[in-house]
């Protein structure tokens, strides 16, 4: 059996999907604070981003369909519960801290060095945390 027979996912990519509870304020953070470009809006209730080669689908909270029944999409109800996180590895951590940092992003504390990593966390309008990385060896 060959390789691409027996791949479920030939010729795909992988899109996250973010639940918001404003569009207009995420949007306006993705694309201006993160630099991440819009590729589609479906009437103001989702948004595919391509951010550093990834997809994002921002979407708005909604009750369950056909094919997902029992499933609430909901933005996170506690910021400090973290189900999933984004790590960005960066060349110069303070450098990257200092431009998103007068573009408005909202850091939890400044970058603190960890041995051989440097690295501080931010979260988006909604509270999805997101890391900054500088690992040197």
């Amino acid at each position: 059996m060959s390789e691409h027979t027996n791949n479920p996912f030939p010729d795909s990519a992988l899109t996250t999907i973010l639940v918001v509870s404003n569009m207009a304020k995420s949007k306006e953070f993705y694309v201006d604070v993160l630099g991440a470009k819009i590729f589609r809006e479906y009437g103001g209730d989702s948004l595919v981003l391509e951010f550093l080669s990834n997809w994002i689908l921002l979407v708005t909270p909604g009750g369950p369909t056909e094919d997902k029944p029992d499933t609430y999409f909901i933005p996170p109800v506690d910021k400090d519960s973290i189900s999933h996180a984004y790590t960005i590895r960066v060349t110069d951590c303070r450098k990257s801290y200092q431009i998103l940092k007068a573009k408005g992003a909202d850091f939890i504390t400044p970058p603190m060095d960890r041995g051989a990593e440097t690295r501080c966390f931010f979260r988006d309008p909604d509270g999805h945390l997101f890391e900054i990385s500088e690992y040197r060896q």
